[in-house]
């Protein structure tokens, strides 16, 4: 399982610059979950994505940088 879960949505440009940002702060292994098509998820994040969710459930915001993304991913 990913160390991390970037919540974003199809068409979404700020997602894209979250991508950018994640492959600029080199972090390791994590995996996209597209939020469109889960009324759950879209209900939690559909007005915050991008989040980056780290595997203990903690969760940073949009917006981020790469110092926020290095900081936030050594916990």
């Amino acid at each position: 399982m990913p160390d991390f879960v970037l919540f974003q949505r199809d068409d979404c440009h700020l997602c894209d610059q979250a991508l950018a940002l994640l492959a600029e702060a080199r972090l390791p292994d994590f995996h996209s979950e597209w939020i469109d098509d889960d009324e759950g998820l879209e209900a939690r994040y559909g007005i915050r994505v991008p989040v980056l969710r780290r595997a203990d459930g903690a969760e940073l915001d949009w917006p981020f940088d790469v110092e926020a993304v290095r900081a936030f991913a050594e916990g």
